[in-house]
């Protein structure tokens, strides 16, 4: 890897786990088969014009298939965790009731095939596929969605408790809820302020349903919650701009995190939010967890609007550096996010998602050199080891992502996998990237 900055090991506590992530929408594929039930994105993305390229996960990586494949890699790999997570549809096809005994031997034979990998399995609950027939219902503007969460919770700790000793309720209900129901970008695809507030109080609900389910579930298991925390700027000096800023902050970083840990709301989305909060609310959602996961990429911008969410989304400014798919590189902002985030929750704090978007292809080697994602990798990780020296309880690093796969509405073009994945073939092809995280891990373990 000529010119990329050679891994060194970080000054970090010997049980630091490294390891990555992936979604069960983004790698499965097998949407219509054994018994899985469809998903708010199956529908979602035969929309024209909802995900670029006309894309869907369909096949996406084929991991339903090709998981014994894509472990290996991780072996390879030398990682020593994998976060994935299960689709409820696969295994609750209406999302309630009868069980799909056929979607819950796949994660079996997942978890043991993990597990045999000599790699310790974190599952997540929910990352943004809902069934379908749930979504008929309502999905998270109704109510009775808490229990039902609940209820899969205790179904999947009950299967998988013996085996999986982390467990996270939900990833990043600010992405799913903002531009599921606030913005219309991902499935649902609702535009409505009310819409977004309704179901984020109740994802929060069945954050704490859930939370108390696994305790009794799973007892020994430790459970937490993935929250995606990116400083919130304006796009301009106009002070128009910085009270936008300043909403979206609400919105992105404290609408979660806040009353799951806090047990409190942000004042600004305190008006809209009364509508739905019902006495005693607020203890059912804090329900103690052991664990913070944080996702983070880059800061977001937000400019001034008249419309009901009191503020638009901006792009980077193209004055600073940016990754391949145009979202800004600033190593500052990790290291203040990771410091903020466990003086603010006081948890220990794991990185469940960092990496770096780009459009590649293979070149006449049959590879891919991506030295601008190997930057990226050694100057977080250099900041992640700055927010530790400062005091920051940050104890592993879950790289986004193994594989390239669906990037929801940015469809397969937008690849953040330290191996590409030709979807055609459906072969994978270890990236520059992979060889040099590789040598990462095994530096920490000299």
């Amino acid at each position: 890897m000529p010119g990329s900055p050679v891994p060194s090991k970080l000054t970090l506590p010997a049980s630091f786990k490294w390891g990555v992530s992936t979604a069960a929408y983004q790698i499965e594929g097998a949407v219509a088969e054994d018994g899985r039930g469809p998903s708010i994105w199956d529908l979602f993305g035969r929309q024209a014009g909802r995900i670029a390229n006309g894309d869907t996960g369909d096949v996406a990586c084929d991991h339903y298939h090709r998981y014994k494949e894509d472990v290996a890699l991780m072996r390879r790999l030398g990682a020593q965790v994998y976060r994935f997570s299960v689709a409820w549809p696969r295994v609750l096809p209406q999302g309630r009731g009868q069980a799909n005994s056929l979607g819950l031997d796949f994660y079996d034979r997942l978890i043991d095939e993990v597990l045999r990998s000599g790699i310790e399995p974190w599952l997540c609950l929910y990352h943004w596929d809902l069934p379908q027939a749930l979504d008929d219902l309502g999905g998270w503007q109704n109510r009775d969605i808490a229990l039902w969460f609940a209820d899969y919770a205790a179904l999947i700790a009950r299967r998988y408790g013996d085996r999986v000793r982390h467990f996270a309720t939900f990833n990043e209900p600010n992405v799913c809820t903002l531009f599921g129901y606030g913005m219309g970008w991902n499935a649902p695809g609702i535009a409505n302020r009310r819409s977004f507030l309704q179901a984020a109080h109740h994802v929060n609900l069945a954050h704490g349903e859930a939370v108390r389910t696994l305790r009794t579930t799973a007892p020994g298991a430790l459970l937490g919650a993935i929250y995606n925390r990116q400083a919130c700027l304006p796009i301009s000096s106009a002070p128009q701009d910085a009270v936008a800023a300043g909403i979206l902050d609400a919105c992105w970083n404290r609408l979660y995190a806040d009353p799951q840990c806090l047990a409190e709301y942000p004042p600004e989305l305190a008006e809209g939010l009364q509508e739905f909060v019902q006495p005693g609310d607020m203890a059912r959602i804090a329900q103690p967890i052991d664990w913070l996961g944080l996702n983070h990429y880059c800061p977001i911008y937000a400019r001034a609007d008249p419309g009901p969410l009191g503020f638009a989304w901006a792009d980077a400014p193209t004055d600073v550096p940016l990754t391949g798919v145009g979202w800004r590189i600033d190593p500052e902002a990790f290291r203040n996010e990771i410091i903020g985030t466990h003086r603010r929750y006081k948890l220990p704090v794991y990185i469940t998602e960092n990496g770096y978007g780009a459009h590649e292809t293979l070149d006449a080697a049959g590879g891919v050199n991506d030295p601008g994602r190997i930057a990226y990798f050694a100057t977080y990780l250099k900041a992640l080891e700055e927010a530790a020296a400062s005091g920051a309880d940050v104890r592993g690093y879950f790289l986004w992502s193994i594989l390239d796969n669906l990037e929801w509405g940015a469809g397969f073009a937008s690849r953040f996998g330290i191996v590409y994945v030709d979807y055609a073939t459906q072969k994978r092809v270890p990236k520059a990237s992979f060889d040099w995280f590789a040598e990462l891990i095994r530096a920490q373990q000299k």
